[in-house]
This record gives C-alpha cells, sequence and structure tokens, in this order.
C-alpha cells in the first residue's frame, strides 16, 4: 500500500525587504504620546484622554495598560480630572467645557495643527469666506472648523470645487488638514485658485514636514519594490494616504495593523517588498514585520533613505512646569 504524504507548501519569501525612510512617528505624534506618559508619572492613573491621542491601536492600548482612559468626549471626564487633548486639536467648545468641569487640561494639540488653527482665525477675523481642505468627521477637521463655523466650508474634492458658492469671491482664504495627499491637495487648490483668483492662503503650506516627507519617501519605495505594506491604523489618515500613493503609481499596497493582519495572497511572486509606517505607528511594529520576514528566510533587509528629520517639538508648557517642579528637592 502507497502512503501518501501531504506536503505543506513553503511560505513565501521575498528575496528583499526596503524600509522607507523616514518612516513612522512623527514629532507631533511623540510628543503627544510623551505628553500622556509623563501625566500618568507626574499624576498618577486615571489620567484622561479625550479621543484617541494618536490614530493607531496599538499605541492606545499599551497607554490604556498603563492606566490612560480614553473618552469621546471631555463632558465624559470625572469633575477636577485630568485630561490631555489629542493631537488632533479640539475646538474652543472643548476648552470651554473642560473649565466648567474644572479639569486639569493638558493640550497636546501638534504644533502643525495648532498653526492651521491660528490661520482660520486670522482669516475669520479679516471677514474671509474660510475654504477648509480636509476629510469630514476627522478629529483634525472638526476642532479646526470650531475655531469659526460661521466662515469654514469644508471641501474634500475638485467636484466640492466646482458646486462652491461664497459670498464675496474675493473674500475667500484656504487652508487645509496636514495629512491630506499632497498631490491631490495641490490638485484641489489649483481648482481653487482658477476658480477663485484672488483667493489667498497661508504663508507656509499646512499639510505637515511628516506626511510630505513619508509620501516622498513611499513613491521611492513603490518604484523599487512589487508590494509595500504600510503598518497603522484604518482611523490614521496619512497612513490611508501612503496606500492611496503607492496604489496611484501601480503597485500593489496593503494598510495593516501588525505582521498578523499580512495574507498569503499578498505575497505570491513579490520579490522586493516595501515596509513604511504612518506617522502614528511606532517603530515596534516595523521592527515585527521585519522578524516575520526573516523567520521565512528573507535575510535582505535595507533601508530606502530619501530624506533626513530631525524635528522635535517641547513638551506642552504645563507638562514642563511639573517635571520642573517634581525635579526640585523636597
Amino acid at each position: 500500500m502507497v502512503v501518501l504524504h501531504c506536503v505543506e507548501p513553503m511560505p513565501s519569501a521575498p528575496d528583499k525587504i526596503l524600509l522607507a525612510s523616514p518612516r513612522g512617528y512623527c514629532a507631533g505624534v511623540d510628543r503627544a504620546v510623551q505628553t500622556v506618559e509623563r501625566s500618568l508619572e507626574l499624576y498618577g492613573a486615571p489620567v484622561y484622554v479625550r479621543k484617541e491621542i494618536v490614530h493607531n491601536k496599538h499605541v492606545v492600548e499599551v497607554l490604556r495598560a498603563r492606566g490612560a482612559i480614553f473618552v469621546d468626549q471631555e463632558t465624559e471626564v470625572p469633575e477636577g480630572a485630568t485630561v490631555v487633548f489629542s493631537a488632533h486639536g479640539v475646538a474652543p467648545t472643548v476648552h470651554e467645557n473642560a473649565a466648567a468641569r474644572h479639569l486639569r487640561t493638558i493640550d497636546a494639540t501638534c504644533p502643525l495643527v495648532t498653526k492651521v488653527h491660528r490661520e482660520a482665525i486670522k482669516f475669520a477675523d479679516d471677514g474671509y469666506t474660510i475654504v477648509l481642505i480636509g476629510h469630514a468627521g476627522h478629529e483634525e477637521v472638526e476642532g479646526t472648523m470650531g475655531e469659526a463655523p460661521e466662515n469654514i466650508v469644508l471641501i474634500q474634492t475638485e467636484d466640492d470645487v466646482d458646486r462652491l458658492e461664497v459670498p464675496d469671491p474675493n473674500r475667500i482664504a484656504y487652508i487645509s488638514q496636514t495629512t491630506l495627499s499632497v498631490d491631490e491637495t495641490r490638485s484641489i487648490i489649483d481648482c481653487l485658485r482658477a476658480k477663485f483668483p484672488n483667493i489667498t492662503g497661508p504663508r507656509t503650506d499646512d499639510i505637515c514636514y511628516a506626511t510630505t516627507n513619508r509620501q516622498m519617501a513611499v513613491k521611492q519605495l513603490a518604484a523599487a519594490c512589487d508590494l509595500v505594506l504600510v503598518i497603522g491604523s484604518r482611523n490614521s489618515s496619512n497612513s490611508q494616504r501612503l496606500v492611496d500613493v503607492t496604489r496611484e503609481l501601480g503597485t500593489d499596497s496593503h494598510l495593516i495593523d501588525h505582521e498578523g493582519q499580512v495574507q498569503e495572497e499578498w505575497l505570491t511572486d513579490k520579490r522586493v517588498i516595501g515596509i513604511t509606517s504612518g506617522a502614528s505607528a511606532p517603530e515596534e511594529l516595523v521592527q515585527r514585520l521585519v522578524e516575520f520576514f526573516r523567520a521565512r528566510g528573507t535575510s535582505d533587509v535595507s533601508e530606502l533613505e530619501v530624506i533626513q528629520e530631525d524635528v522635535r517639538f517641547m513638551l506642552p508648557k504645563a507638562i514642563r512646569q511639573a517635571m520642573a517642579a517634581a525635579a526640585q528637592p523636597a
């Protein structure tokens, strides 16, 4: 009798892994995560956080395990407790609600988002209709619109520009969410300029340096790879854009939270696989994905460096003051 043994197929292993550089944490995310960590050290658990501090499930779970409590609204925070506002920024009404509840507030809003808020306030004070380019429902957009709700109109596409009507075409300004597709936003701004020749905008781009740099890096990565895996959570705008940019260049790409979400069919006949990560994804997750491929037999792992970053932001003033006070001898 002949006994047939089923042989499990060998898992696919690419010849080479290319890591995009820069990737992962930006200065604003690093600052926000450190803000929660330092708050827990200074004040003890629980520390409340309004919304996800950054859009990454792994980061949120790690902080939750350390004693952070994430809430949807500041009105859910017990009176007198400590609350951290997320990196995405909040509307003035949130600060007002927090004050009414006597909350100790620590604002971890990214300084580059704060810049957009200030632009909105300035344009509104000058009597402009403000066109905000962004994604409906995103926390950053909600916070920015809250600065001047009577003056701001949200648009998401070039078609929205075609339909846009404003009271005075000579008093119109644009601002944008910081985590959009660079190319897509440029196209929308071009459409706005064509329709409203006297439109004004910010002195410098609103799309942040990290979003721009990661998209620039992933474009070069896509040209050198058969597949690009982007580590980031579904609600991370900048991570989603990395997938979009890659696919627009004709290279397969998938967004994953971690190595456990890699699907075998994605890897078939893929010889060179690129890896990058969104601005809110920690490097730990990248290294776990690299080890996933090393375990399959891939030994060629290298970096594709496109640009170097050296941006750093100071922690919020409230945290710096509390740390200084804690360091004083008793």
